[in-house]
């Protein structure tokens, strides 16, 4: 099987004809639809995704497959992945989320911090959710000042929280 992303989710039903409302996780969300075809989490399902206009809360689509408003309605909550290669290759310094998670983190006098266990964006950045060795979770930006090492082939992270976020 081959690796792939989550790129998006289906929010629900969007009017009468089958049509969905596409919550789009990639950078420009209108992309989401060049990525196909997607995925369903567990791969059993495939969608080819056609746009046709953004809507409150994200886009709105057509799935292949899909005809009714039930059809639709049943797809809420629906994980859609892209095959890996079918992404584009990312500058040096942007990251896809997969490959952050389970990184570990490191401060700069080389202490185990713990490991990513989550990334949020809500709105103002991405934020590192990192589960540590003491299982206290510590929230830090996912910016140079406070993240200035992503060595993904190595599988760690260097990071520089401020003194109250440590132990």
């Amino acid at each position: 099987m081959a690796e792939r992303i989550c790129v998006g989710a289906i929010a629900g039903a969007f009017g009468v004809r089958g049509e969905v409302r596409l919550k789009s996780f990639t950078s420009e969300p209108s992309d989401i639809a060049a990525y196909g075809p997607l995925w369903s989490e567990d791969g059993k399902r495939f969608f080819t995704v056609r746009l046709s206009r953004p809507v409150t809360g994200g886009l709105g689509a057509r799935l292949s497959g899909v005809e009714t408003r039930e059809q639709a309605e049943a797809l809420k909550g629906v994980t859609l992945w892209a095959d890996r290669d079918r992404l584009p290759a990312l500058p040096d310094d942007e990251f896809y989320h997969t490959d952050l998670i389970g990184l570990s983190v490191y401060d700069t006098g080389g202490k185990l911090i713990g490991k990513v266990r989550a990334i949020y964006d809500h709105g103002a950045g991405d934020i590192l959710e990192i589960f540590g060795t003491g299982r206290q979770t510590v929230l830090l930006p996912f910016t140079r000042a406070f993240v200035p090492t992503v060595d993904i082939a190595a599988g760690r992270i260097i990071a520089d929280p401020p003194e109250e976020e440590q132990e």
